[in-house]
């Protein structure tokens, strides 16, 4: 979240690292000499050129006008983007970039779907490729068609970039979905989609559409996965699945204007007004404007590290916002207890998703919160009262990053060293731990008891029990000792085990709380073996028992008339919390995608989430990916730094030691209330 201190730390991470140089590679693909004149695009080339202009001369980092490529028909002195210039431009780059450096990527142009050479290599069995103007048809002898640009290849090209150390954002502008769409605004000529029918190629179309329809929607919307490589890695995509994205005559109602992909149009206005917002914010804004001024029917789709302030190529700060929308109790928003809101907290104003925290409009207080939506009525803060008119799409901004979950924890009672050096730093751990933790007397009803254990391994320790007040195994139960610690280090690491331990219970008790609700979404999970790849279903009840190797997977089916967002979680009985998905599903839409398996560091009792979640058109994607933290540590010694207590604070992390990710896998107001299905597993090792 940003606060005034974030204002100024923005402009220093904005600034190039010494020695740094940027590159910048853009593609714009007009007209095809292979297809039907129809199909050509106009828009492209302007594209570029706008791009261009803009690195060159307005970006918040130096871009050399030496250092910026463009691959373009119809702008003079560009090349031609044909399939073996593209690849030329990339290993010329390649060759050119060094650790630190930043790349962006411009590609604008057609793009379709067609049935995999390597179908194992495709969750859906489709390659999405992006066409070059030398693009030639559906060739039956190699399955494949002729100079085509395909996903698997993009993100080799990409990978080969990140591997030298250089940070990479790369842009879409063009569709993937191949589907047969008429113009998203009738009669209008000046309007063209960015999408080729597969039929155009000589391709099946009925091919691919029953290839679709067993797969992953989001392959379509992210045409490859460039996972691998040192530096980082930003995507913009113009359209998700089932979606086109336009080009019109820009900018609309001005003398002058020409064809422009509205994307790339939108996304230069928001780079142009705010130079040192964050890849989250620029989407965010992109979207607003797509809704507020009606300019196109798509949804674009953003991925990578959000939280990096534009083109700095560094890590920045997660900027928690919702766009809002007016109703008779206030201003209402998709988020509640599930993204740490509580009633009284006070959120700002914005008027663009992009804006600076200063630039306020004025601010609300939350006054009734559930797990999904806040609704909020004006409060005057810091000198400013709410206006009463306000403009189109405000958004509501979090000024707070710490999650209000609450947990009960029993004090150990007196009598002993270690619980009286505990009792002597109450306020002290009090102030630590936040309002999220409530401490109550030892014989008072609680979810979390502090004891200490005579009797145990670390008879100097303070115990984390569960309420019952009994542990089963005293070498999985976390425990903190006191006499290597003063009362600072004492209250800091009590304050981060709790709070760690707090951030999974509560998830737990949102999911029993939410349950399956009503929506119709068809949510199946599948488990297969080495020795056995068949996918077979894995029940709820009883608790299933998994072993090192065993896979989970995940089906499911949107049946509702609207969007749904999935996010998938796994609470570790290491008090580990992994994000192993995000992704949104159409109406109609199937996910088929390989999550986890077990690792050789089983540890008990875990616990999956399938968080769905109703979704608005031309809103994000709801990302729950804040919410992963590293494993608790359960015998804690040495008290952390207070740096290393800011981070474990912030809750961001990716590891769990009982499951490891499947990086290699190929797989109205009122309305339906959100649903969180919750899987018990129990892993255990093979001996």
């Amino acid at each position: 979240m940003l606060r005034a201190l974030l204002t100024s730390a923005l402009c220093l991470t904005a600034l190039p690292a010494l020695a740094r140089e940027n590159f910048a590679l853009l593609i714009g693909a007009n007209q095809y000499q292979n297809l039907d004149e129809r199909w050509w695009l106009k828009g492209p080339a302007n594209d570029v050129q706008l791009v261009a202009s803009y690195l060159t001369t307005q970006a918040p980092v130096p871009f050399d006008a030496g250092n910026v490529t463009l691959l373009s028909d119809g702008v003079p002195g560009a090349t031609p983007p044909t399939l073996a210039a593209i690849r030329s431009a990339f290993a010329d780059l390649t060759a050119k970039v060094q650790p630190g450096d930043f790349v962006y990527l411009h590609f604008s142009g057609h793009g379709t779907q067609a049935p995999a050479l390597d179908p194992s290599t495709e969750l859906d069995g489709l390659d999405e490729l992006f066409l070059p103007i030398d693009i030639g048809t559906w060739s039956d002898q190699v399955g494949a068609v002729e100079n085509a640009l395909v996903d698997d290849e993009i993100g080799a090209l990409i990978d080969g970039l990140r591997a030298k150390g250089a940070n990479v954002w790369a842009v879409f502008d063009s569709c993937h979905s191949g589907t047969v769409t008429r113009s998203l605004d009738g009669a209008d000529e000046e309007v063209r989609t960015r999408q080729l029918p597969p039929d155009a190629l000589g391709i099946d179309p009925d091919a691919v559409a029953a290839t679709r329809s067993l797969g992953d929607p989001r392959a379509a919307e992210a045409p490859f996965d460039a996972s691998q490589g040192e530096g980082s890695f930003v995507a913009f995509f113009a359209a998700q699945t089932n979606e086109v994205t336009p080009e019109k005559n820009l900018p609309r109602g001005k003398p002058g204007r020409k064809p422009q992909g509205v994307f790339t149009w939108t996304l230069m206005e928001v780079l142009a007004e705010f130079p040192q917002a964050t890849y989250g914010q620029i989407g965010q804004e992109v979207l607003r404007r797509y809704a507020v001024k009606n300019l196109a029917r798509s949804t674009p789709l953003f991925e990578g590290d959000l939280d990096q302030v534009a083109f700095a190529g560094q890590g920045g700060t997660r900027v928690s916002q919702w766009q809002a929308e007016a109703t008779a109790n206030g201003l209402t928003i998709p988020a509640g207890t599930l993204h740490g809101l509580a009633e009284g907290a006070v959120l700002a104003v914005m008027a663009t998703a992009a804006d600076a925290d200063a630039d306020a409009l004025g601010f609300v207080e939350l006054t009734a919160v559930d797990t999904f939506t806040a609704t909020g009525t004006p409060v005057e803060r810091d000198g400013k009262v709410l206006p009463a008119e306000l403009p189109k799409g405000v958004t509501l901004r979090k000024l707070d990053q710490a999650l209000d979950f609450t947990l009960t924890v029993a004090l150990p009672p007196p009598g002993s060293a270690p619980a009286d050096a505990m009792l002597a730093v109450m306020d002290a751990l009090a102030e630590a731990s936040g309002p999220r933790l409530s401490f109550v007397a030892p014989d008072q009803d609680a979810d979390l008891r502090l004891a200490v254990l005579p009797d145990s391994p670390r008879p100097e320790a303070i115990w984390v029990l569960p309420s019952t007040g009994l542990a089963q195994d005293l070498a999985a139960t976390p425990s903190v000792s006191t006499t290597d610690k003063d009362g600072a280090e004492l209250a800091a690491t009590l304050a981060d085990t709790l709070t760690t331990m707090a951030r999974a219970q509560n998830l737990l008790k949102l999911a029993a709380a939410v349950g399956a609700g009503n929506l119709d979404v068809q949510v199946e999970l599948l488990t297969r073996t080495p020795q056995d790849r068949t996918l077979r279903p894995l029940p709820f009840t009883p608790v299933p028992t998994l072993i090192p190797e065993d896979e989970v997977h995940v089906l499911a089916r949107n049946n509702t008339d609207g969007p749904v967002d999935v996010n998938v979680l796994y609470i570790g009985a290491d008090w580990s919390i992994s994000h192993w998905f995000s992704g949104r599903l159409q109406p109609g839409d199937e996910l088929k995608k390989g999550l986890f398996k077990i690792s050789d560091n089983v540890l008990g009792q875990e616990r999956m989430l399938v968080v769905v979640t109703p979704a608005k058109p031309q809103s994000p994607v709801e990302d729950l990916s804040y919410l992963a933290q590293d494993a608790l540590d359960v015998t804690r010694s040495l008290g952390g730094t207070a740096f290393g207590d800011a981070l474990a604070e912030a809750g961001f992390g990716e590891t769990t030691r009982g499951a490891v990710a499947l990086t290699d896998e190929g797989t109205a107001d009122s309305g339906p209330a959100p649903a969180i299905l919750q899987l018990d597993l129990r892993t255990v090792s093979v001996d």
